[in-house]
Formats: structure tokens, sequence, C-alpha cells
């Protein structure tokens, strides 16, 4: 048997009700609502209508997930002895999750559902506020929806909210991309006689909420850039705009090739930044990395090969793909496993050229990354010293080379044997798991703050370099260093 007949008792009181519904309700027999706090409820038991609620249910489980699940059941296993009928606020295929779970189960063969009428929230409510669907809205789930399901440029309703902890959520989620203080609408009973809207900031918005099945919360939209600042879309607007025909001339300018050197040195200062320990700071030049990103997306775009939904698929698919003791069924319990599975699955993906093992491997930004790549790509196919002395060895004997060819006049042959010693020292940096690339930036910013020492010594003395011998300005880079110990 299992039949089921689901009826929505509307979005406000028993004047609202569409007539056949009415009778519907009159007439049944074996009636379940999934709540009894509705007012056409209220109306029909003072005309002798009586039901059986699923209220009990919401008070012995914490989860709604439970509460849902638990009340199909109830409801396939009673329908498996009569026909019945089940009343739910508003429409039921809106924000009416039981009724989609009996959806699922009428696919599975386990029932046989009839979906008939109940106007749902949606109308009253964009009467009541006086807005237009088709210039974009959300509907919402209080209970489960996240910060990034929300578009600040629509309206927003969020349904579904039952009790002060539910509201606490809903708050703080949206507190995470509006403002504090941003004004939102609590909309109650839209469309009846007790039709109550009010306005409040956000940040009391659990503390003013009224809590029933005919509440709906309003978030109205934003389309201000300068106030929609922590969504994703307003940066890719304003790149647009920027490499736009009323843009800036110098991003119209840009191409891949002239802005490699600023993605390195954004990479750079993040890599300063995060040695600081400074969170502020990484915040700003983690931004800067992202601008990197935007910028060669939409210059991809303008010229009509890639867009950045492109280079979203890429890697999303690729974090997918090498991960599957996420996303799949694999076991990886440890790093170790993660990184083997990691290599063996990128290397199955470079099967499927015949290209060098290096190709990839090369940063034209950088010829210390590119000998670390290098030979951190030929010592996994087994060309490598067995030990890290082996390298020591060639270390002594590339630099007692170079020593030999700085007697000589010729300066490509010296260029030559510098290469080969600096390449056995970016060897060393690796078997000691060492990144030369950083050692250098570090080395480097090093010598820029004590050289600076040196600079402020000499203004405040004598002002020039001139009036410095090399012991005297050694001295002070002395100093400088341990001013830095200290």
């Amino acid at each position: 048997m299992h039949e089921i007949t689901i009826i929505g008792l509307g979005a406000g009181d028993l004047n609202q009700l569409p007539l056949g519904i009415y009778k519907k309700l009159k007439n049944a027999t074996h009636l379940y609502v999934r709540t009894e706090q509705h007012p056409v409820l209220q109306e029909l038991q003072t005309e002798g209508v009586t039901w059986t609620s699923f209220d009990a249910i919401y008070e012995k489980n914490d989860q709604f997930e439970n509460v849902y699940k638990e009340i199909v059941e109830n409801l396939l296993k009673l329908s498996a002895v009569n026909p019945i009928i089940y009343a739910v606020p508003g429409h039921p295929l809106v924000a009416e999750q039981t009724v989609q779970l009996l959806v699922q189960a009428e696919k599975q063969g386990k029932a046989t559902i009839t979906i008939e009428g109940g106007q749902s929230f949606l109308d009253p409510i964009f009467g009541a506020l006086r807005i237009d669907p088709i210039e974009g809205f959300q509907l919402l789930d209080g209970t489960s929806f996240k910060r990034d399901d929300i578009q600040m440029n629509s309206h927003v309703l969020i349904g579904q909210v039952y009790d002060s902890f539910s509201a606490s959520d809903v708050k703080l989620t949206l507190m995470e991309k509006y403002p504090d203080d941003f004004e939102v609408t609590i909309v109650t009973a839209a469309g009846s006689s007790e039709e109550v809207l009010k306005k409040v900031p956000l940040f009391e918005l659990d503390r003013e909420m009224e809590l029933n099945n005919l509440t709906t919360l309003y978030v109205p939209p934003i389309h201000e850039k300068e106030s929609r600042v922590k969504e994703w879309q307003t940066l890719r607007e304003v790149v647009a705009q920027l490499r736009g025909p009323n843009g800036c001339p110098w991003d119209k300018e840009q191409t891949h090739t002239t802005l490699k050197k600023y993605a390195v040195e954004e990479v750079y200062e993040l890599l300063q930044a995060i040695d600081e320990e400074d969170d502020d700071h990484i915040v700003e030049e983690l931004g800067d990395v992202l601008l990197q990103v935007f910028l060669h997306a939409q210059i991809g775009e303008d010229n009509g090969y890639f867009s950045l939904e492109d280079v979203l698929a890429s890697i999303t698919e690729k974090m997918i793909r090498r991960h599957p003791h996420v996303f799949g069924d694999v076991e990886a319990n440890s790093t170790e496993q993660v990184l083997s599975n990691w290599q063996e699955i990128k290397e199955k993906e470079g099967k499927k050229t015949s290209k060098s093992l290096l190709e990839d491997e090369l940063r034209t930004e950088s010829s210390l990354l590119t000998s670390f790549n290098y030979q951190k790509r030929a010592a996994k196919v087994g060309f490598d010293w067995p030990e890290v002395s082996g390298a020591w060895d060639k270390f002594e004997e590339e630099l007692q080379e170079w020593k030999a060819e700085l007697v000589s006049n010729d300066k490509q042959a010296q260029t030559d044997e510098l290469g080969d010693l600096l390449f056995t020292v970016v060897n060393l940096a690796r078997f000691y798991g060492l990144s030369p690339e950083l050692a250098m930036m570090q080395a480097n910013q090093k010598f820029k703050r004590r050289f600076e020492y040196i600079e402020r010594c000499v203004q405040q003395n004598r002002g020039s370099f001139e009036d410095y011998n090399l012991e005297e300005l050694d001295q002070f880079w002395k100093d400088a260093k341990k001013l830095e110990r200290q």
C-alpha cells in the first residue's frame, strides 16, 4: 500500500488555504503533521479536525537530520497499514526536507506519494519585502548553509531557523562576509493578518529573532564592489575592469611574460612574511600572490585561450585525482604513503607523453630552483650519490677545478666551472633537506639589513663612505651581527 498524500498548509492562516486543500484536511481520517505549530492547524482544531504531530521527535533529537529521518521512517510504517495524509508548513516542495526524503523513498519503490497544494512562503515574502526575484535571489537552509553558499549581490532568504542556537550559527556565518551592523529583516507570517517585518543589525539577530515555522530571515543584496570585498567574484570583477576598455593603462598592457617578475617578487615577499610570523603581513602578501593568479587568468580570457574556470577545473581535478585516499577508496595512513601515492599517480600522468623527465622542471625565474628540481627529479630514478659523502667529494673536486681555471684568462671556462661548483652546492642542500632558494633569499635579506646598518653608522658620523677604510666598515658589519644576536 504505502500511499502518502502530502499537503502544504501554506505560509499563513486559514484564509490563504485553497478550498480543495481545506476540504481534504477536514475529511482526513489519518492525518499526520510535521509540527502542529502552524496557524492553519490552530484554526482547524476549533473546527474539530484532529491529527497526530511529530513534535515529540524534535525534542528527543539533537540533529535535524535525525529528526527528518525518523519522521519519514514513521510515515512509511504508518502508510503500510492505511493511506495517510501528511501535512507540512508552506509548500511541500519548498524547503521541506522530509518531503525530499519521501521523494527518494518513492524512487526506491518504498512508497507512492501524491503532492498537493499549499502556498509557499516565497510569494508572500516577495510581496511583503517588495522585491522582484528576477533580480536574483537565494533560498538557503539555516540549519546547514555555509559562508561560501552566499552570493552577496542577491536577495538572500534564510529559512529553517528554529531556535536561538541555529539563529546564532546563522548570525556568525553571515558575519564572516557582512559587516556586524549590516541591517537584515526578520519576516514573520508574511501575507497573513499577523505579518511582522522587523529590521535589526546583524549582530543582534539571535537576540531579536522570533522563532517559529513562519519566520524567515531576509538579507538584502549589496551591489557596490567596495562592500563585497570578501567575495571571489568581486576580485574577478575588479581585475576585469582594470583590464577593460576604461581600465588602467598599465594593467591593459600586461602580458604573461611582463608579469613573470612580479609573480616571483610576490612569492618572495610572502616567504618573508611567513618568516616574520606576521599574520597581517601574510594576509597582505597572499592577496598579492592571488592577484597574480587572477591577472594571468584574465589575460588568458582576454586572449580567448582560457579562463579562471579552466584554472579552477585544472587544480581541482588534480587534487581529487592525486588524493584517492581522501576522495576514493585507497588507504594512506602516513605522510610517506601519501607522498608515494602522489608520485606514482604523477608518473602515470607523465607517461601519456614521451617528453624528458626534466622538461617540466625548468624555472626560468630562478636558476637555483631549476638546479634543485633537476637533481631531485634525477634522484627519483636512481641517478644520485648513495651517500652525502659522494656529494661532498664532488664539491671538493669542482672547487679545485674552478680554482685551476681562475689562473687562466678564459672567462667562459671560469664561468663554466663556477656553474659546476654552484650546482654541487645545490646538491648538498638537497641532501640536507634545505632549500637553496630560501637560503639565498635569507642571505640577501641578511646582507641588506647589515649593510643598511653600515649606511646609518656612516651617515651619523662622518657622513661619507670615502671617509672610512675597509677595516672600519668591517667593524660596523661586526656590530650589526652582534645586534642581531641580542
